[in-house]
């Protein structure tokens, strides 16, 4: 496990520090996390991505390495993270953002997942969640009752996609990271 500075990082010290943290089968350089890793560059984040081969355990262990792995990365960035973006097995992240008052993206947190579900009724509105309303791990969020922006991508799957439907999945990514551009600039 590993992190890295995302090319394009605002390079002062002052910069607000942004952390990635990926899927399992889901790196920092595949769509959701790429562009929203661009637009935070382009906006003067410093943003720090994590890179792991992981094999998934249960939540209670993995919660655990994805902390200390956020916590390192921020620690590389000048010893401070002031926005997480997370996707799936990532989103461990956020009981740890919410105890540590960092506001946060989560993609398609895995909501089936106590500890992830607990931790997001708990968030703020400095927090956004987002999901798709095909992805069985996103269901819970209908029973949500949270402070936290929560949103529900109508007819999107796991990876936020929309099946048979490479344009509308595009048009879908587009409104998205309009979204999580705004989150980041409120909450900055």
């Amino acid at each position: 496990m590993s992190s890295f500075t995302w090319p394009g990082s605002a390079q002062q010290e002052t910069a607000p520090v942004a952390v990635i943290l990926p899927g399992t089968g889901y790196t920092a350089k595949a769509p959701l996390l790429y562009w929203s890793a661009v637009l935070l560059c382009e906006q003067g984040w410093r943003v720090r991505a994590v890179e792991w081969d992981v094999n998934p355990q249960a939540a209670d262990e993995s919660q655990a390495d994805v902390e200390r792995e956020l916590q390192q990365a921020g620690d590389a960035a000048g010893g401070r993270v002031d926005l997480v973006v997370a996707k799936s097995f990532g989103t461990l992240g956020l009981p740890w953002a919410v105890a540590h008052a960092v506001p946060g993206v989560w993609l398609t947190p895995v909501l089936t997942e106590a500890v992830i579900f607990d931790a997001l009724v708990r968030a703020s509105a400095a927090h956004l969640a987002v999901g798709g309303s095909r992805d069985p791990l996103w269901s819970p969020a209908m029973r949500l009752k949270t402070d936290a922006v929560v949103q529900t991508m109508e007819g999107a799957d796991h990876s936020l996609l929309l099946a048979d439907d490479w344009h509308g999945s595009l048009d879908l990514h587009k409104q998205l990271y309009e979204v999580i551009a705004e989150h980041a600039k409120r909450v900055r």
